[in-house]
């Protein structure tokens, strides 16, 4: 079980990665958090939001804070498998000469994954299941820290090839990135009037938190915080509820399940907890099964979104006292 001394020191870490990038990511606070919260639970993020809503921007400065190695790809109509993941080319020598491709990075953008046909696709969410890449036979580890973070427009789907409901499964959390409010758009005019530019790291005004080894810390802190039975009943009967809710036509599966449990180990971490609460399990519900679920299609034509779908099952389902 993990020390109250060490649940206070990751829980400071935590808050300090968070501040980092609210400083330069302004008005994303739920965002912020969701995305700190599967990165420390290990898992991939899907960013959803229209454009200009900082989702690269969100990514890259993680990135710094942390002082890992950013990768960015532009998914693409004609983008290759092997454009992600490297080829195996002829060397000097006369043998051939594994060259990676930007999968091998820390964090890996994926921007616009939807543009991408299929069989690229697959090579990406492969790679995100296995945390290796296999070419010509021969396996490629990524690296400890590897998590992929893609993004795509909510409401641009001309030239897109949507992620089937299998392959959205792969991903821990979906965050939704809004627009800001009148005051935080003024905040962001004001930034760049000071000298923030985003594509010039160095004016961000942020310095490194944790690096690797740090990071890797806080995953291992997050695997032992505790998880009471009536807590583990509670996520899977929110899970399982959905399965059966006439307004949904797709459930979440099992693995749902596992992710709602680490995300909320994580979410308690970030808190200062050694232990997962209903809150925890009721904040983190919408990001971990909004991509996991289909929402009957005449209440979507009336305007129904996963989330309030969801709000309705989570408001039925009694969560545990004491």
């Amino acid at each position: 079980m993990i020390g109250i001394g060490d649940v206070e020191r990751h829980a400071a870490a935590a808050e300090a990665i968070v501040t980092q990038l609210e400083h330069v990511v302004l008005g994303q606070r739920p965002a912020i958090r969701e995305t700190v919260a599967a990165l420390l639970a290990r898992g991939h993020v899907l960013l959803e939001g229209f454009p200009g809503t900082a989702k690269t921007l969100l990514v890259r400065t993680l990135a710094r804070v942390l002082d890992l190695q950013f990768r960015r790809i532009q998914f693409t109509p004609d983008l290759m498998p092997s454009d992600v993941t490297g080829v195996n080319m002829l060397s000097g020598h006369g043998g051939f000469e594994f060259r990676p491709g930007p999968l091998f990075g820390d964090l890996v953008l994926a921007d616009e994954i939807n543009r991408a046909p299929a069989k690229t696709q697959a090579a990406l969410l492969e790679a995100m299941q296995e945390r290796s890449v296999t070419v010509d036979g021969a396996s490629h580890p990524l690296s400890a820290a590897f998590t992929v973070f893609a993004t795509q427009n909510p409401i641009e789907f001309e030239g897109t090839y949507p992620l089937p409901e299998a392959e959205l499964d792969r991903f821990l959390v979906k965050v939704a990135l809004g627009y800001p409010d009148e005051a935080v758009e003024q905040g962001i005019l004001a930034r760049v009037l000071g000298g923030f530019e985003s594509d010039e790291p160095a004016s961000f005004g942020v310095s490194s938190v944790a690096g690797a080894d740090g990071l890797a810390e806080m995953r291992a802190a997050v695997r032992q915080v505790r998880v009471e039975p009536a807590l583990v009943a509670y996520i899977t009967a929110i899970v399982r509820a959905t399965r059966s809710t006439p307004s949904i036509t797709l459930g979440a599966s099992p693995r749902a399940s596992v992710a709602l449990l680490k995300v909320s180990q994580a979410t308690a971490l970030m808190e200062g907890r050694a232990f997962v609460t209903p809150d925890d399990v009721k904040a983190l519900a919408p990001a971990v099964l909004r991509h996991r679920v289909t929402v009957a299609p005449e209440l979507e034509l009336e305007g129904v979104a996963a989330d309030a779908a969801l709000a309705a099952v989570i408001d039925r389902i009694e969560a545990p006292r004491g």
